[in-house]
């Protein structure tokens, strides 16, 4: 793993045992101790991330709103000073690039967060599609860090570290908005977003001082056992939550009507890239009539039907394929997501998945399959 890169926390994991693991370049946190221990730890109180290896891309200038509304697929011109909105940023042929996150920070300046493999592509898209449009694309990712706190104490947590005076913009910050906060002097962009179905924080801050803050939130966290997590944890607690992960649900092969993502705003103005594709899609029943949906998937036992694992009907027949698939530790069963046909895509419809040769059954039921209370 030499030629890996590292965030600015790697000491941090490695002093915390961690075992590591390659993802999309990055040498990044697997686990700490036990993957189910940590998915529980995020559930019922706190889990503490390294996200470091995400991007952020800074969108500013005049034309920043129009760009962005031209450049993806939603209706960035009506996400207010300091909200977010989440979308994606499409081919031509309707196509998913990556999806992605955009915090609006001023007026002309957005914050635009793209997945880890998927940030030099986004970039390039991005800076091709800003030809002719008053504003600046700057690719800060190599200096920035961030930091995830997830689960029902998070907000406890964060609201002991920052400045006292600044409490409340902590304890009102309402879901997909964003502020700036004071920890330990330093300023932080503190987002209440996340991937795993809890509330939960994401705090942007120069790379520099992120370990500072990695330490003043583990010492923050010790009376509710805030539990740093890798990127198992994370992956079972988002898919739970139904949420899709780039490279999974989401390609380049893929259509938003696919996946069942109302993202693409039609009603905008601006001609954005792939809107022909996409209103074509939308006539024709993508999703709905033909093809295939995205859809989630039960077991009647916690054998676990891995991504690529073939779906079939009951004479045997493939008619999909898994796409993320684990046992559920909060559920106690089987759970996974995958394409089927559509015919197949109403709750209760009962399938089987390939698990290495026997056939498993399985019953598709609405996304997700975990809501916080």
């Amino acid at each position: 793993m030499t030629d890996l890169k590292e965030t600015a926390l790697t000491a941090e994991h490695e002093a915390l045992g961690a075992s590591f693991t390659d993802f999309g370049g990055w040498r990044m946190p697997l686990k700490y101790s036990s993957e189910v221990a940590e998915h529980q730890a995020v559930r019922e109180r706190a889990g503490i991330f390294d996200l470091s290896h995400m991007g952020e891309v800074r969108v500013i200038g005049p034309d920043a709103a129009v760009f962005l509304n031209t450049a993806l697929v939603g209706n960035l011109a009506k996400v207010r000073p300091g909200r977010a909105k989440y979308s994606l940023l499409c081919q031509a042929d309707g196509g998913i690039l990556d999806d992605l996150i955009s915090y609006r920070i001023t007026e002309t300046e957005y914050l635009v967060i793209p997945n880890a493999a998927n940030r030099e592509t986004v970039v390039q898209a991005l800076t091709q599609r800003a030809e002719g449009f008053d504003v600046e694309i700057w690719d800060e990712s190599e200096g920035i860090s961030l930091i995830a706190l997830q689960g029902p104490a998070s907000e406890h947590i964060v609201s002991s570290v920052v400045r006292a005076s600044e409490t409340f913009l902590v304890e009102e910050l309402p879901y997909y908005a964003q502020t700036t906060v004071t920890i330990g002097g330093d300023e932080v962009l503190l987002a209440r977003t996340g991937y795993t179905g809890e509330d939960g924080f994401e705090l942007y801050l120069p790379e520099d001082r992120a370990g500072a803050l990695w330490r003043a939130l583990l010492e923050a966290g010790s009376d509710v056992q805030l539990t740093p997590c890798g990127l198992a944890s994370r992956d079972s607690l988002r898919l739970e939550a139904g949420m899709p992960l780039y490279g999974n649900e989401l390609s380049t092969s893929r259509l938003p009507q696919e996946a069942g993502l109302p993202v693409v705003a039609f009603s905008k103005e601006e001609d954005f890239v792939g809107r022909k594709a996409l209103q074509e899609a939308k006539e024709s029943g993508l999703g709905r009539t033909r093809g295939q949906r995205l859809v989630g998937l039960q077991g009647r036992s916690r054998r676990a039907a891995r991504s690529g694992y073939a779906v079939l009907d009951a004479a045997g027949k493939q008619i999909g394929e898994v796409t993320s698939g684990a046992p559920s530790p909060t559920l106690g069963t089987a759970i996974a997501m995958a394409y089927v046909d559509v015919a197949y895509r109403d709750p209760g419809t009962q399938v089987q998945v390939d698990v290495r040769g026997k056939p498993q059954p399985f019953d598709v039921v609405n996304l997700p399959f975990y809501r916080r209370r």
